[in-house]
């Protein structure tokens, strides 16, 4: 296993393909995948040695962990990039329904909003990794950009100004400051950061990412994408005065023209505070 995770380094070191963040990412799933080989019986395993029994094996554990389609194919691509880094594209067919994968879901059926339960949050001993979760929730952010937030330089007034270097595309967005729990939260992330960010200054990034993975995954925290799709729906009633077609209220159809109407300005709003290019994508936590 560490004669695999050693020479995936070394793929990744000469390969600097995405962001700096799609770079961690990456890094973090090729370090996963090694472990789990080495757990799969597959210990002398060379990096150019993957073959198709290797990613049958692997992606049958994932399926068998009931893993998400999103998390699936996340992985699958990290696959295919080691796969065409290595000279062996023709390891993985094109399509991932070959896998059994199915069609990442963008219509909220039913809601995957989800709010902080105060006991596992309370169980998290990395101080953190907790104020992290609660600005997730609190203003709608990513992980990502709820590590690499400078509150004291994010905080102008009425609004939390997001730069381009902490979210995902790095595009720069501003999300309002709105209620007294905001505000509770963005002063204690104030008062642990200084005028850091929320990663600790002795670790990196993604450093901090593992230790956010492990705490949550320690206390039984998952999904916690949720929280921004909990932040939609609270700001879509107060945008609208009715819940959400996800959260049990009246789908597009049901709605008269004017309501309509308010329905679109409402997912324009949370569209942009989300860090969203198009209003489409907020079905996915919304519903139609």
């Amino acid at each position: 296993m560490r004669r695999l995770n050693y020479e995936l380094k070394r793929l990744g070191c000469t390969n600097h393909d995405g962001s700096f963040a799609t770079q961690a990412n990456r890094a973090h799933m090729l370090s996963l995948m090694a472990t789990q080989f080495s757990e799969l019986g597959y210990k002398k395993l060379h990096a150019h040695e993957l073959k198709g029994r290797h990613v049958n094996a692997l992606v049958q554990r994932w399926r068998v962990e009931g893993l998400a389609p999103g998390t699936l194919k996340n992985r699958l691509s990290v696959l295919r990039w080691w796969a065409t880094k290595i000279g062996r594209p023709g390891v993985l067919p094109a399509d991932n329904t070959v896998y059994g994968v199915p069609a990442r879901q963008y219509v909220a059926t039913l809601s995957t909003a989800q709010d902080l339960d105060r006991a596992k949050l309370a169980a998290i001993r990395d101080p953190y990794v907790r104020v992290s979760l609660e600005l997730q929730r609190a203003f709608g952010m990513r992980r990502e950009e709820a590590l690499k937030v400078k509150p004291r330089q994010a905080d102008h007034g009425d609004w939390l100004v997001l730069q381009g270097s902490w979210t995902k595309g790095g595009r720069p967005r501003e999300v309002p400051i709105r209620t007294a729990a905001q505000r509770d939260v963005l002063a204690r992330a104030k008062a642990l950061t200084r005028t850091g960010s929320l990663i600790p200054p002795t670790r990196r990034y993604h450093q901090q990412q593992l230790v956010y993975e492990y705490e949550t995954r320690r206390v039984g925290l998952t999904k916690m994408h949720g929280l921004r799709h909990a932040y939609a729906q609270e700001r879509y009633q107060e945008l609208t005065g009715w819940a959400a077609p996800a959260a049990g209220g009246p789908t597009s159809a049901q709605l008269t023209p004017a309501q309509r109407d308010r329905d679109l300005e409402a997912r324009l709003v949370i569209s942009a505070e989300l860090g969203h290019g198009r209003e489409g994508i907020t079905t996915a936590s919304l519903g139609r």
